[in-house]
């Protein structure tokens, strides 16, 4: 009888919360041959379903919006060129946490799959005859993929994060999380004929999270 009640004691009750997140993103292109670029900042934002069983596991899933892709580097130059996709962005991911009742470290580690809603590109020259300006001319910079077409609009990769949660009651908590990102598809058409063999993205996101705790 005393066995049975410390087991009793030691059971953990699994728990299921939902919440909403929002924050920035950072990304670039992986080109290759490289491209001179810097991160091109945008927004992150969507909502979030987490189910904890363990003591220290649950799975995190969430449905986002977030704007990824590149911006030149002209380095002293007035050109200014970025071109911005716009995913819908389903990761499904081990919850690994740790600490006390008040405050929680975690890490999120898992698949990732994406599907792009649009994108835009913002230049202040013709980007469309960069071929014929001076500037390009006496440039050893690659300008191919200024003007190329998406090839893929699927894109699936891994991403994996680390944050801090506050439990403000047994109800409510906040987080914030580092997360990154790799994708495993190239945006645009990767064959041997082409001039990139590879043009996936990788994007880093810092979010601003609440959790209400349905269970």
């Amino acid at each position: 009888m005393m066995a049975l009640h410390a087991t009793s004691q030691t059971h953990y009750e699994g728990t299921f919360a939902v919440g909403g997140k929002a924050g920035a993103s950072f990304s670039r292109v992986n080109f290759n041959p490289s491209v001179q670029q810097v991160m091109l900042p945008g927004m992150t934002a969507g909502v979030m379903f987490r189910y904890v069983e363990e003591k220290h596991f649950g799975l995190v899933a969430e449905l986002n919006m977030t704007q990824r892709g590149w911006k030149e580097n002209f380095e002293e130059s007035d050109y200014k060129y970025s071109h911005r996709f716009t995913y819908l962005e389903l990761p499904i991911m081990t919850h690994i946490f740790f600490g006390n009742q008040r405050i929680k470290g975690f890490f999120n580690l898992g698949p990732e799959i994406n599907v792009m809603l649009g994108d835009g590109i913002k230049s202040n020259f013709a980007y469309q005859d960069a071929a014929g300006m001076d500037y390009f001319i006496n440039d050893t910079r690659r300008i191919e993929q200024m003007t190329m077409k998406i090839n893929n609009r699927l894109d699936y990769g891994i991403c994996g994060g680390a944050g801090l949660e506050l439990n403000i009651n047994t109800k409510h908590s906040l987080l914030l999380e580092g997360r990154f990102y790799y994708g495993l598809t190239d945006v645009f058409s990767s064959h041997k004929t082409d001039v990139f063999s590879s043009s996936n993205s990788m994007t880093v996101t810092v979010t601003l999270g609440y959790f209400y705790r349905l269970k």
